[in-house]
């Protein structure tokens, strides 16, 4: 007896998409340590700008959930440290990287069964029938 034949997804979206987002998500890291330690040994403007540009992506974020304010308090009080906060935002960029990944994945996924549905209903128009 033949089972039915299993019919598997023709496109692995949600591995994609989380691949790319992983991937994503080390280069930023990779990239943030990088720049973090320039930024202590070799504290060019340039090093300094980059790092800037860097944390404004988790600070808008934290700002978007209104947990910036309270960050800023807790640093400048003296509550939370210099690598809790890098910590932290590199978590935030991690989280908006993911989030970002999935929403265009979607996106494009909803976006690409429109179009086959599309072409299967121009394709059954077409047949003589």
């Amino acid at each position: 007896m033949d089972s039915p034949p299993q019919r598997q997804a023709p496109y692995p979206l949600l591995r994609i998409m989380g691949g790319n987002a992983f991937l994503l998500s080390i280069i930023y890291l990779v990239t943030g340590i990088g720049v973090e330690v320039a930024r202590r040994y070799y504290p060019t403007r340039f090093v300094q700008q980059l790092s800037l540009s860097l944390d404004s992506l988790p600070a808008r974020a934290l700002e978007f959930v209104g947990a910036l304010e309270p960050l800023r308090a807790a640093y400048l009080e003296g509550r939370v440290s210099d690598a809790q906060v890098r910590l932290l935002f590199g978590s935030t960029t991690i989280v908006v990287i993911f989030i970002l990944a999935f929403v265009v994945g979607i996106l494009v996924g909803g976006l690409r069964s429109y179009v086959e549905r599309r072409a299967i209903r121009k394709a059954s128009e077409r047949r003589p029938g």
